[in-house]
């Protein structure tokens, strides 16, 4: 068996230390199909006395993690420390340019600067690799990098934040609302203390961000993703949404038009009958059509210790054997830079709610709105009569028509003094 590759390890969170338990439980295992003996020799974290529950005995400890990507007795560096900025990225371009490969499970860095960082690992000859950046433990990259490698990639969406669902689902489910489902997700330790990451969309927006370089071997243009969360999806339009045949979800949506690249992060309804529909709790999936392949469903658990460690080993299996793969499928110089397809493009279908005063010619004002900008109604439901003046729901579902239309539309419809309430939009997607 050839010599021993070693590891150094910088983040002893959650992710690295159970990246170190796989790893050292799975020892013989992972030599045997890396084809060489597979060893932690020094880490890097600011804490020596904490218990990881992991064996650190005879490895070297850093305190520095650009210091640990310098030394020369590592062979790759896994980064496992997180953000965009900071001493995780400092850390990465350290060890490229000292000529050490790089794993990584750091969406953000990937999303902000894939681009330039797969450029410095192309110079200087060595690997960039990220599988564990993007859902987790389903193995979206290789699925699209090599998997459907012969095809054209005609759409992708998925469920891309695993908080977002497990709310959106316990909200259909318990019929509680938002804010109570969100501090059961933090107590429960699927969201964080500041939960705007997860569910105001920006996670998902890292993750499509690298997806979309894959499918379209373009540069990473996080910038480019229009995003918008869950906050105001209310258990009002989760229960319209069940009786109209749909399920609210968040989604990341992907695909290459003539316009250039639409890449967009926010709630859908999407037929109960579909796939994604029934993706339930803290689980992720992407849905990836190609031209040739069809439809692909992949489908587990998008984060914690275990899942992000397999994605994590999968990467270092791969260099050990000597595979070179490129980080997003061609050469980082042969990376495209596409436009991005603006979201008033958007063409589609649309479900409207708005909480009007109970009285009559309220639903002739809004159609005739929706009538001057070209909007046709496909349903309409009025729940229930209230007390003279309150409010009570009419609910507009539309044919396809044009986002910038609907926007205008929207927005005269929010003047009319018998609309008591900002209008509420979810896009319909078929996909």
């Amino acid at each position: 068996m050839s010599e021993t590759l070693r590891i150094g390890v910088a983040g002893l969170g959650t992710v690295g230390a159970g990246t170190l338990q796989l790893l050292q439980t799975h020892y013989e295992m992972v030599a045997q199909r890396g084809g060489r003996p597979v060893l932690v020799t020094a880490v890097a974290a600011r804490d020596r006395r904490k218990d990881r529950g992991v064996d650190l005995s005879g490895v070297r400890w850093f305190e520095d993690p650009v210091a640990l990507a310098r030394d020369p007795e590592i062979d790759v560096l896994i980064e496992l420390i997180g953000g965009a900025e900071g001493p995780a990225k400092d850390a990465v371009e350290a060890a490229l340019a000292s000529g050490t490969h790089v794993i990584t499970a750091n969406k953000a860095m990937i999303a902000h600067h894939g681009t330039e960082l797969a450029r410095a690992a192309e110079a200087g000859g060595v690997v960039l690799a990220c599988e564990a950046a993007v859902c987790g433990g389903i193995p979206v990259i290789k699925s699209i990098r090599e998997g459907l490698a012969g095809n054209a990639i005609e759409g992708v969406h998925g469920i891309l934040n695993g908080t977002s669902n497990f709310i959106l689902s316990d909200m259909r489910t318990s019929g509680r609302e938002f804010g109570e489902v969100l501090a059961e997700a933090q107590a429960l330790g699927y969201a964080e203390a500041d939960p705007a990451f997860d569910v105001d969309g920006i996670d998902a927006a890292h993750k499509l961000a690298i997806i979309t370089a894959l499918a379209y071997n373009c540069q990473v243009d996080f910038d480019g993703v229009y995003m918008e969360g869950i906050r105001e999806v209310s258990g009002v339009d989760i229960d319209f949404a069940e009786e109209l045949g749909y399920r609210i979800k968040l989604l990341g949506i992907a695909r290459r038009t003539n316009g250039g690249v639409e890449q967009r992060v926010h709630p859908c309804m999407v037929p109960r009958n579909a796939p994604i529909a029934n993706v339930e709790g803290v689980d992720n999936a992407v849905v990836a059509t190609g031209d040739f392949v069809g439809t692909t469903l992949f489908e587990g658990q998008g984060a914690g210790a275990g899942p992000t460690a397999s994605a994590v080993v999968a990467d270092l299996i791969d260099i050990a054997r000597g595979a070179r793969l490129p980080t997003f499928a061609v050469a980082a110089s042969a990376l495209e830079t596409l436009p991005s397809r603006p979201m008033s493009e958007r063409h589609g279908s649309y479900y409207l709610r708005l909480m009007c005063r109970d009285q009559p010619g309220v639903i002739a004002g809004i159609t005739a709105i929706l009538r001057d900008d070209d909007i046709s109604v496909e349903s309409m439901v009025q729940r229930g009569r209230g007390p003279q003046g309150e409010a009570v729901p009419v609910v507009i579902t539309t044919h396809e028509t044009d986002e910038a239309a609907m926007r205008r539309a929207l927005a005269r419809i929010g003047e009319l003094p018998v609309v008591l309430e900002a209008p509420r939009m979810i896009r319909i997607e078929h996909l």
